[in-house]
């Protein structure tokens, strides 16, 4: 089977691990993975990234021209795509970029000028509904109509999928697995020391952005009421939540519970999850479903969720988007922005030690089996072999 897979995101080796499983699952497997020669990553002032080709038998990464270099929906490829794909002759055609991207029509177009007759299928991760104008809405009906299959990162994505008129094949997978071989189950009483982190303390985390539809100030309210128990925050990322933050705990005088650590290497992030009595993830939507518009966010999938699965840490989250997916029966789900249903989570987690550790096993047993670079890979193979029939 061969497979192209366009996107910007694998630009980065670190994403490349799913495809790379992918290449290894059979003998007849080929991936290509197109990327763009420059790319500036989103937030990252006057940077541009060189892509470099690699070649490792079954799989190998290709950089291609490109035009827009900080817009995935515009993100489209030179003429150089057309000699890959006609040399390559793909079966599968997959682009990262959604339904309404050029990228993908034009990989379409390019299929059927080169009588390819390859499957054409395309990755989202949009999870609100949307409406939209001319000529996009036209653009998005060309590729929909041509669409053999479709990956959604969550239950949500396929859902709008169907509202939008498609009815062909869908799959749910996440973009990215979790490495079980770094974010594993590790002794680090070194960074407990260092951290000042006592045996007795019950360590909550939290590990992303500091902002308020990651529902922090809700995990605020639900530790106020907890001033009698031996809890400790740490919280891992940055954002412009933080001075809030600070404020909170000055005025609450929580200054030795409250740990905020940034600027940690995502090759070091396992070590603070193996820190956590529990990782809490208390995302807030912010699209409240009363008109169709594309204003709003909700948890998309909760990359961290995996990661501290695979960690055998306890999770809780809110039902905001696919929380309640990823976690499932192997942790606590409260209603978001709901402080004191998240209070009874964490009192639960802290007065039954047993229970909170067959749910971080049936966590880890979870992870292992589903959100593995490895599981994602056999997932998504097993995909295409049902659209190649």
């Amino acid at each position: 089977m061969r497979i192209v897979v366009a996107s910007h995101t694998y630009i980065v080796d670190l994403n490349r691990e799913k495809l790379r499983e992918l290449a290894n699952l059979a003998p007849d497997v080929e991936v290509t993975v197109v990327v763009p020669k420059r790319w500036k990553p989103g937030g990252v002032q006057n940077r541009v990234v060189e892509s470099e080709p690699l070649d490792e038998g079954a799989f190998r990464v290709v950089p291609l021209s490109n035009f827009s270099q900080n817009q995935q929906g515009l993100l489209t490829f030179g003429w150089d795509l057309v000699d890959l794909l006609r040399q390559f002759r793909p079966q599968i055609i997959q682009v990262e970029q959604g339904a309404k991207a050029l990228g993908y029509a034009q990989t379409i177009t390019l299929n059927k000028l080169l009588g390819l007759k390859a499957k054409n299928v395309f990755f989202t991760w949009w999870n609100i509904p949307y409406t939209l104008k001319f000529p996009v809405s036209l653009l998005e009906k060309y590729n929909l109509s041509n669409t053999d299959g479709a990956i959604t990162g969550n239950q949500d994505g396929a859902e709008i999928l169907r509202d939008r008129g498609y009815n062909g094949p869908i799959t749910v997978l996440p973009q990215l697995g979790v490495d079980e071989t770094l974010f594993r189950p590790q002794e680090v009483s070194n960074l407990r020391q260092q951290l000042g982190l006592e045996p007795t303390d019950f360590v909550v985390g939290f590990v992303g952005r500091f902002v308020e539809e990651k529902g922090l100030l809700t995990l605020c309210q639900a530790l106020e009421g907890l001033r009698d128990r031996p809890w400790k925050w740490v919280l891992l990322g940055r954002g412009v939540l933080k001075e809030s933050l600070e404020l909170w705990v000055k005025e609450n005088q929580f200054e030795d519970r409250v740990i905020f650590v940034e600027s940690v290497p995502h090759d070091e992030v396992y070590r603070y999850i193996n820190l956590l009595n529990t990782l809490v993830l208390p995302s807030e939507t912010t699209y409240k479903f009363k008109t169709l518009s594309s204003v709003g966010w909700k948890e998309q999938f909760g990359h961290v969720l995996i990661e501290a699965m695979s960690c055998r840490v306890p999770l809780i989250g809110s039902d905001s988007g696919e929380i309640p997916y990823v976690i499932d029966e192997t942790g606590w789900v409260f209603p978001e922005g709901n402080a004191e249903k998240l209070r009874e989570c964490l009192v639960t987690l802290m007065d039954d030690p047993e229970l909170a550790k067959q749910k971080a096993q049936q966590g880890f047993d979870r992870a292992m089996k589903r959100y593995t670079n490895r599981a994602i890979a056999q997932q998504q193979l097993e995909f295409y072999q049902q659209l190649l029939g």
